[in-house]
């Protein structure tokens, strides 16, 4: 009895400390509307700079703790406020969501490269070896205090948002901006308030975690834990979002107690993702707003001339360069094939239908494995990839095929992170030794055969997708983004045409992850990592999401990142800090780079005209 009680003090504190993470999410998106994906990276800076006070440059342990949460955590928030967000009030979720994405990759390789994970940090216990007894049960005063903060976070912000007129500002700016701004009640000054206090509960989550772990990747996501709770209250509801926060933590510590040891691991690891996954299914529909005009720009589609001379320039261009270079040159030749050919596999998912994927990587790591099943020496490796990827697709898009695209965001960050700490760590599938070999045909065993082979797959891929954008599928998914309830009220299905583009998408990743196999000869978990996928997401996205050429822009940068990156190794990690600054492009181009060149050809006849 008293085994379980223990379990049950553990898990409230672990609860409390999700609590707090997820109740600064609650406080951004219910005032700004706007999902912080960097909310948990924002958490593991502050964490690192509490460190950094109090243990690197030894200031007390109070003043550091009061420097970071009363004036680097509210004074980072303004910055983002300021800086990134401000100019996306009227851009599309896909763009919003991605510059939230791209933060979270400054954050990351930043906090990589300033404090590197080659040295030890530890943060002890602010009352180390202090305990009381409750109940019979030993228990530390920093648990009491953890818990006592959630609680007090909790309450403070019930009574700020429900009693105070600050609080009810910032909720009527979120519901109704132009009522609220005709209240006289300003948007931009509240949504400062909104992320400085944001940031406010990052750091603090992230300073109640740094006694147990300071690992950037780990804290960042320990963090993101807390989506699940955030989900539980719908994004809105405090109270709620404080119980799905507790229930997480003790599930989590009554499985470390009473799992098996050999399961403990893969349990503990998947239950908060897997807890998400299960509140998205019984979330209630979403309510198609109407009475809003479309918020992106339609372009009109690549003609059939175009698409060909693209597709057939890339096959022209790769060849001669396949002739060309030598040694490992070829090898990232056809890293940046395939990675085009991933970025690809985004276009009519997340620049046409307006819905955004988080695990196109997995489904590359899905891809390269049945290849290896089935044998990716032969036609039907590669096709079974792509049909197996395909399905894959359709089942993770199913939770979320009543809700807006926020939550399939959220389905698909879920469904990386259990593939990455459950499945591809998985010995019965990645073997003993951690990675597989994937076979390429015979007749393509040298690099340069196969780089040719990759160029003619693109080349077709991107006269394939040109067309289907031509076509009545494509201007469905287009006519599904630019206006869902006149789409709905035509009596065409979203939610047909949601689950078609999303497997599409995945057989396209899959295809993708067979080629990528064969090219590598060989693939491990590391390479299917959630964060490869952000940074796909945010380099399509940053090239211009909707166009054909943004894939290909992307698959270069990506592609010839890393070898450019090797020259600077004092900066780890460059490539997801480069496209992660990329952000601030699509704060003042919310259509990405890659339309700004189109439009220059305008922009220069204009003055001829007038």
């Amino acid at each position: 009895m008293s085994e379980l009680v223990s379990l049950l003090v553990a898990g409230v504190v672990t609860g409390s400390i999700y609590a707090v993470s997820a109740t600064g999410l609650v406080v951004t998106y219910t005032t700004t509307g706007v999902f912080n994906f960097a909310h948990g990276a924002m958490g593991m800076v502050l964490a690192y700079v509490f460190w950094q006070l109090w243990q690197g440059w030894h200031l007390p342990a109070l003043a550091a703790l009061a420097l970071v949460l009363l004036v680097a955590a509210p004074l980072l928030g303004l910055v983002v406020e300021r800086v990134v967000m401000r100019p996306l009030h009227s851009s599309p979720l896909s763009v919003r969501l991605g510059v939230t994405l791209g933060l979270l990759l400054v954050l990351v390789a930043g906090g990589e490269s300033i404090w590197p994970q080659g040295n030890v940090y530890n943060v002890p216990e602010f009352f180390n070896g202090h305990n009381v007894s409750v109940a019979g049960v030993v228990v530390s005063v920093e648990q009491l205090i953890t818990v006592g903060v959630a609680v007090v976070c909790a309450v403070g912000l019930r009574v700020l948002f429900t009693r105070t007129t600050t609080g009810v500002a910032m909720r009527a700016v979120v519901d109704d901006p132009g009522l609220a701004r005709l209240a006289g009640t300003s948007a931009t000054r509240i949504a400062s308030y909104a992320w400085m206090l944001g940031s406010f509960f990052a750091g603090l989550a992230g300073i109640l975690l740094a006694p147990t772990t300071m690992n950037v990747l780990l804290l960042t996501e320990l963090v993101i834990y807390g989506y699940a709770a955030a989900v539980v209250g719908r994004l809105r509801s405090i109270p709620l979002t404080f119980l799905g926060a507790i229930v997480l933590g003790v599930a989590t510590n009554l499985v470390i107690g009473y799992v098996p040891t050999g399961a403990k691991s893969d349990i503990t690891d998947a239950l908060p993702m897997a807890m998400l996954l299960v509140v998205l299914l019984v979330l209630p529909e979403v309510r198609l707003a109407v009475g809003r005009l479309p918020r992106t720009q339609i372009l009109r589609p690549a003609s059939l001339r175009n698409t060909l001379i693209g597709g057939g320039g890339v096959v022209a261009v790769c060849a001669v360069l396949a002739v060309v270079l030598q040694g490992d040159n070829l090898v990232t030749l056809g890293d940046v094939l395939v990675l085009s050919l991933a970025g690809l596999s985004l276009v009519p998912l997340s620049g046409w239908a307006g819905q955004v994927s988080l695990c196109q990587f997995t489904f590359l790591g899905l891809g390269a494995l049945t290849a290896h099943w089935l044998g990716g020496d032969s036609v039907v490796g590669v096709l079974g990839a792509v049909a197996l990827c395909g399905a894959a697709g359709a089942v993770v898009s199913l939770p979320v095929l009543r809700l807006r695209g926020l939550y399939l965001a959220l389905a698909t960050l879920a469904f990386a992170v259990l593939m990455d700490n459950v499945f591809f760590t998985s010995t019965a599938v990645m073997g003993s030794g951690g990675t597989v070999a994937v076979g390429r045909p015979a007749f393509l065993a040298g690099t340069r055969g196969f780089d040719v082979m990759l160029a003619a797959v693109l080349g077709a891929c991107l006269v394939g997708v040109g067309a289907l954008r031509r076509g009545r599928f494509g201007r469905r998914l287009v006519a599904s983004e630019a206006s869902p309830a006149g789409y709905a009220t035509l009596g065409l299905g979203l939610s047909v045409t949601k689950l078609a583009v999303f497997a599409f998408s995945a057989a396209l990743a899959g295809l993708a992850g067979a080629l990528y196999g064969g090219l590598s000869g060989a693939v491990g978990a590391a390479q299917f990592q959630f964060l490869e996928s952000v940074v796909l997401f945010v380099a399509v996205t940053l090239a211009g999401g909707n166009l054909l050429s943004a894939a290909v822009a992307a698959g270069v940068f990506l592609g010839v990142g890393p070898v450019l990156a090797a020259h600077v190794p004092q900066v780890p990690n460059l490539v997801q800090l480069l496209a992660g600054i990329g952000i601030v492009s699509i704060g003042r181009n919310p259509l990405g780079v890659g339309q700004v060149f189109l439009r220059l050809p305008r922009r220069a006849l204009e003055p001829a005209r007038a």
